[in-house]
């Protein structure tokens, strides 16, 4: 009986220094990647930005937006005017690094959509589009969630979801999003605690 317990002991011991061995292994591949990031795109990161640096952008965020949020029986995106504030946000509200994070993004999408469709992406078709922002969300992300937290505290949120971030944002805080996207009451008659959710139900827009 003795004899059991000890092997059971030896077994959980054996189970958390593997977790542990395996958490630390992790950790150092993220410092790893860290310590190798080059040094020039660390600057390139991090030098100013032109306030009018996004204006050749415009198009483009439009239709990236729209494409997150495209119009259907509800408005969409553009409808909003969700490219215009998502150029708000960046150039007044974040530090140079998400701006620059976030125009090397916008240039790396346009190359993608060059080399694999032979045109930029505002003339790529829907479906071009959508594979486009897949493969850009897809290698956004490391499959152990704790690198992405490394990543996204020392380097900053990669271009792909600092842009779905914004356009939901944007969207969901936008009179046109707010009234005829989402269920809205302005005077809510009296209050409900649960409201049983009928087929179709909008999310409402007032939590």
């Amino acid at each position: 009986m003795v004899n059991y317990y000890i092997v059971i002991i030896v077994e959980l011991y054996e189970k958390v220094m593997n977790r542990r061995r395996f958490t630390k292994n992790i950790l150092i591949a993220g410092a790893l990647g860290l310590t190798s990031y080059p040094i020039f795109k660390w600057v390139s990161i991090n030098k100013n930005v032109s306030p009018d640096a996004f204006r050749p952008y415009a198009n483009l965020i439009d239709e990236l937006a729209e494409t997150i949020i495209p119009r259907t029986d509800t408005p969409g995106a553009k409808d909003a005017k969700v490219g215009s504030f998502i150029t708000k946000m960046l150039v007044s509200c974040t530090d140079n690094r998400t701006q620059n994070i976030f125009l090397q993004g916008l240039n790396d999408l346009e190359e993608y959509a060059h080399d694999k469709y032979n045109h930029s992406f505002l003339e790529c078709s829907k479906t071009e589009r959508l594979a486009t922002l897949e493969h850009f969300e897809q290698k956004s992300t490391y499959r152990f969630n704790v690198l992405n937290k490394i990543e996204n505290k020392f380097i900053g949120l990669p271009f792909i979801l600092n842009l779905k971030r914004l356009t939901v944002q944007g969207y969901c805080t936008s009179q046109v999003g707010v009234t005829k996207g989402m269920a809205y009451e302005l005077i809510p008659v009296h209050f409900q605690a649960c409201i049983p959710l009928t087929p179709g139900q909008k999310s409402w827009a007032t939590k």
